[in-house]
């Protein structure tokens, strides 16, 4: 029996973002075969985020960029960000899935940021070389990501991607009810 192919585009080639989309499209779609490639693919907004907005406007800038580049069956970006809230400064992520039908778009949970890091940021650092510089690691965002550092390896970046896109899938695998 043959597998169908199932392409997909992931707007950046951080191994760690390619690793969660191709995680979850494997888990959604078993009896496929998944090819799932990075694909260089500017946000168009700060290289830190700093707002919500901001963020998701870059996973949408990745997505559509990706669209006019390359046919497949899924484009997939996801965008770090930070903001302040009431409760304090926090970092999360946006996740946009395309496909012919349209787009769905998500959001990680967030990890408080201690203010030194927040402060950093404000600074016009970015959360990756704040995080090298503070626990002496080498290119962390390629990594577990300052969610791995500062939950002490319970969590990572690709963890918090791979929930993100999950529940994002749920537009595109029930599709009749959305």
């Amino acid at each position: 029996m043959k597998k169908d192919l199932v392409k997909v585009i992931v707007g950046s080639q951080n191994p760690v973002k390619i690793n969660a989309v191709k995680a979850v499209m494997i888990e959604l779609y078993p009896e496929s075969i998944i090819a799932c490639e990075g694909l260089h693919a500017p946000s168009q907004v700060a290289d830190q985020p700093m707002t919500e907005d901001e963020t998701r406007i870059g996973a949408i800038n990745r997505v559509n960029f990706c669209k006019e580049q390359v046919e497949a069956d899924f484009y997939v970006a996801m965008e770090g960000g930070v903001d302040c809230f009431e409760y304090g400064p926090a970092t999360f992520a946006y996740v946009v899935i395309a496909n012919q039908e349209g787009r769905s778009i998500g959001r990680s949970a967030n990890l408080p940021l201690p203010k030194v890091i927040y402060q950093a940021l404000i600074a016009g650092e970015e959360l990756g070389h704040v995080m090298d510089r503070l626990f002496n690691t080498k290119n962390i965002k390629q990594q577990g990501g300052a969610i791995g550092l500062l939950t002490n390896g319970h969590a990572s970046r690709e963890s918090c991607y791979i929930e993100a896109l999950t529940l994002a899938m749920a537009p595109v695998l029930h599709e009749e009810l959305y």
